[in-house]
């Protein structure tokens, strides 16, 4: 499959990584700035055109006429549509677009089907969902849904003395009466899949597959709380806080914004009649103690500069209890961040990234017999959660699991059978029509028939 990505920000490059990770795209990278090319191009398998992708020419040197899909991502809204709508005159391939801007997203689907779009990606807008879900449910680090919502993927941290200390997981059900799986632990830097001898530790980083009720049930039997947040503050009104001040509001949640660009407060005030917006510098300790930090359910520090964030978190830290988000748009130095006591970090690159590549998967594997639904990273990134739709007898239907030749570092984890949610055990099937949670560290599954060995 030969795929095109214009614009080699932070967003380009990551799905140049993750795409190039799977050794069967052919890649060609196209921006203007000639050191950024020659840097991917020497980091991944990757081939790269520097120019200006609305030049047909530049195009044509990149591959269009013989692409299979077009992704823009450049930082403006209106090159992104104007190199897939020449990308579409060029040949039939699928072209995606990043937006960014709220009045676009507004009327995207007025011209969407004109520019030939197969896939349009708002960055801002799913960091703010995935912030907004993190909120209602504030015990968790991570959450990631599937299923239409039915069931989500929720990673939390074991406290100290909790009744999950020297637990082996074979024992968990039984102990404690609650329909969770287990599916990943995240402990000194490694990963694992757990099998039923695995006993967990305190300070170990715990995801669980389980309905929303369920994960509510479990966390009051192992003595967590998990309080709904009643208010937040967010440091930072760009466009990320714009979209998730206005999903907060909805929610019932009372949100506080301060931004520092008196412009940009004012047209705030304006969109988001229901929020209190403060005019003033966010990374000023003495304005954040005079706006409440100290009392906050939650805070999210969402400016443009990551060193903003982090320290605003760890601020935060010091002065409340409450829920803390920070926002990252570089990884340099990952491990570093890692370390410190940030609570959730949202990676609005990461997000995108998996929305394309599980559009990507699921153009290549369209001839098989079942198709990606929802795809997100896991586990520090170092896993992948997949949801199949199985649409035809495969040779893993209609067979108990414990039967089946799965491979090592991957697990099925729930059965969605027509709105029922089934957490397996070795004696279910996977039938036609299922919806199949599947969590590996492998990667690059396209089709439920990569679960099993050979």
């Amino acid at each position: 499959m030969n795929i095109i990505i214009v614009g080699c920000g932070k967003v380009g490059q990551k799905i140049a990584e993750k795409l190039s990770n799977e050794n069967e795209y052919n890649i060609t990278v196209v921006d203007l700035r000639h050191s950024v090319v020659d840097e991917i191009v020497n980091r991944y398998d990757a081939m790269g055109v520097v120019g200006d992708c609305i030049d047909a020419e530049i195009l044509e040197e990149a591959g269009a006429k013989s692409a299979d899909i077009l992704i823009a991502v450049t930082g403006s809204d209106e090159l992104n549509f104007m190199t897939c709508l020449l990308a579409k005159k060029m040949s039939d391939c699928q072209t995606i677009a990043r937006i960014r801007k709220p009045e676009y997203r507004r009327t995207i689907n007025l011209f969407k089907d004109d520019l030939g779009l197969a896939m349009v990606i708002n960055s801002d807008v799913a960091a703010a969902h995935e912030i907004a879900r993190v909120l209602k449910f504030p015990t968790a680090i991570q959450i990631d849904t599937f299923a239409k919502g039915r069931v989500e993927i929720l990673k939390f941290k074991v406290p100290e003395n909790s009744v999950l200390c020297d637990l082996k997981l074979s024992e968990m059900t039984a102990k404690l009466n609650c329909d969770v799986l287990v599916c990943g632990v995240e402990r000194d830097g490694q990963v694992h899949i757990p099998g039923g001898n695995f006993v967990i530790k305190s300070g170990d980083l715990v995801s669980i597959v389980a309905t929303y009720h369920n994960c509510s049930a479990f966390f009051k039997k192992i003595g967590i709380k998990s309080n709904r947040i009643k208010d937040t503050i967010i440091i930072g009104g760009g466009v990320t806080g714009y979209y998730l001040a206005d999903l907060l509001i909805q929610s019932g949640i009372s949100v506080k914004i301060i931004e520092q660009k008196k412009e940009r407060c004012e047209e705030l005030a304006y969109l988001l009649p229901k929020a209190t917006v403060i005019c003033g510098d966010g990374t000023d300790n003495s304005l954040l103690l005079e706006e409440g930090i100290e009392y906050a359910d939650s805070v999210v520090a969402l400016t443009n500069i990551d060193e903003e964030n982090i320290l605003l978190s760890l601020f935060a830290r010091s002065k409340t209890k409450g829920k803390l988000i920070t926002k990252i748009n570089r990884i340099a130095y990952d491990e570093v961040i890692k370390k410190l006591d940030l609570d959730t970090i949202v990676y609005p690159k990461n997000i995108t990234a998996e929305n394309i590549l599980k559009f990507v998967r699921a153009t290549n594997n369209s001839l098989g017999s079942s198709n990606i639904q929802t795809m997100h990273f896991i586990l520090d990134g170092k896993a992948e959660a997949l949801e199949f739709k199985i649409g035809e007898s495969s040779k893993v239907t209609g067979k108990p699991l414990e039967t089946l030749n799965i491979s090592k570092g991957i697990l099925v984890a729930c059965i969605n059978r027509n709105g029922k949610i089934i957490i397996p055990k070795g004696s279910d099937k996977i039938e036609v029509g299922d919806s199949v949670i599947v969590v590996t560290t492998r990667g690059a599954l396209k089709d439920i028939n990569d679960i099993l060995e050979g």
